[in-house]
């Protein structure tokens, strides 16, 4: 049988990742009657607008003047109108404390497929190299980082972020290999443990990129993924600055989506930066690959920030604030005996839990506990009469050659995003059950 030639990336992509088999797994075999949902980090249905996205259909289409050419082909930067509402939604919910003056220095493009199709564009249009990141590190990306040839340089966070001082002296230590370093990507609200990186911590890493470009004689991008930014729920966290505001060569950009606060449907992500030969680039890479998103998507979008996005921002952060709150007390009450730490329950809609004893990994007594493949009949339910409890295991969170490998195996990511509070209660009692059983086996 004659073989294909596979590129790098196609050679090992022939084997799915861990999180591509346990989706695939999920979309076939999920029952939601009857199975809970705490891995996947779907949005929970009833933050999705339908009333709302069925009246900005109805505007987009009845007003043409406006909303021009709704169902052909876009162009790729994105279509004005989302491009000026996404402006104006910034400097309105004054996000990221970003003046008219500093928003009008700046471009915006829309992705051709949300702020996944920026961070793959991204990976295309830089030098392979080292990537410096977070640990845990955003797990769907990174891993596809790496089967794209890129290294990851993953820095241990603390409760302020990724550790800047810990960043400077991993640099110290490539010592010639400094001159592979490719660019930083950070998650401003981290996944999996939504982390929210202080404001002091963001200038550092702008401090610090700027530093070496200047010394390495090139520019050294920083990419700050703000996806859950919208969504910081508790209100006493610091308001978050914009690394923006910090833009001396040109090399800081930021990446947003409206998935999380409208719906992941919508298929919007967008990247904010000035002008410069990246973008230039980006712009050719989205005509390459089909211009931008659906146009009539994203004139919906459009006409809901417009027009209803406080009330949509309220509606959000009201839903996943108090669910935050009745399953903080839960965890705490159910599992706290064995929690050696934990983050979460401030922003986005993830807990993400280190045990002390407790393995989490696939083929772990916890894991088959919750998956049904203990064995036991009267564990397992006869007839796959029981419920599946699935959850985002540590070890596919953390970096497998970074510093907390051991540590990934005793953790875990639970979201209360997609499933109502009490199926979250009910998956949380059966953690607890199976923190039992592996205590004895």
């Amino acid at each position: 049988m004659l073989d294909y030639q596979f590129s790098q990336y196609a050679s090992s992509s022939i084997l799915p990742s861990p999180v591509n088999i346990m989706m695939s797994e999920m979309a076939s075999s999920f029952r939601p009657e009857m199975d809970i949902n705490l891995g996947a980090g779907y949005v929970n249905e009833r933050t999705i607008p339908r009333q709302i996205i069925k009246e900005a259909l109805e505007e987009v289409i009845s007003n043409p003047s406006k909303y021009k050419h709704p169902f052909n082909y876009g162009g790729s930067k994105g279509t004005n109108n989302l491009r000026e509402s996404i402006l104006n939604f910034y400097l309105n919910k004054n996000i990221g404390t970003l003046t008219k003056s500093e928003l009008s220095e700046l471009e915006i493009i829309i992705g051709t497929n949300g702020a996944t199709s920026i961070l793959e564009a991204i990976s295309e249009i830089l030098k392979k190299g080292i990537v410096i990141t977070a640990d845990p590190v955003y797990y769907i990306y990174g891993e596809y980082l790496q089967r794209k040839g890129f290294d990851l340089l993953t820095i241990p966070e603390d409760e302020h972020g990724i550790q800047t001082d810990l960043i400077r002296e991993a640099i110290e230590e490539l010592e010639e290999r400094v001159k592979d370093i490719s660019f930083f990507y950070i998650v401003t609200v981290n996944n999996p443990t939504t982390t929210i990186i202080s404001n002091e911590r963001k200038k550092e890493i702008v401090d610090i990129a700027t530093h070496l470009s200047k010394k390495l004689g090139r520019i050294i991008p920083v990419f700050f993924d703000k996806a859950y930014e919208e969504i910081i729920h508790d209100q006493k966290v610091e308001k978050p600055i914009s690394g923006l505001r910090w833009n001396e060569l040109a090399n800081v950009f930021e990446i947003g989506t409206l998935s999380k606060i409208l719906a992941p449907a919508f298929r919007i992500g967008y990247i904010l930066g000035k002008k410069c030969p990246f973008l230039d680039v980006l712009l050719q890479r989205n005509n390459d690959v089909g211009f931008s998103a659906s146009v009539i998507n994203q004139e919906m979008a459009s006409y809901i920030l417009d027009h209803h996005i406080n009330e949509q921002l309220f509606r959000v952060n009201s839903e996943y604030a108090e669910k935050a709150r009745k399953i903080e007390v839960v965890i705490h009450s159910l599992l706290g005996n064995e929690i050696e730490k934990y983050s979460g329950g401030k922003a986005g809609f993830y807990f993400y839990l280190t045990f002390k004893n407790t393995r989490t990994e696939p083929g772990s007594p916890f894991f088959n506990f919750l998956s049904r493949k203990t064995g036991i009949e009267a564990l397992d339910g006869k007839e796959n009469k029981k419920p599946l409890i699935v959850y985002l295991p540590g070890s596919y969170c953390v970096n497998p050659k970074g510093k907390l490998k051991e540590e990934g195996r005793r953790q875990l990511r639970l979201s209360y995003g997609f499933e109502e509070t009490e199926q979250v209660l009910k998956g949380i009692k059966f953690m607890a059950d199976a923190i039992d059983y592996a205590s004895r086996n």
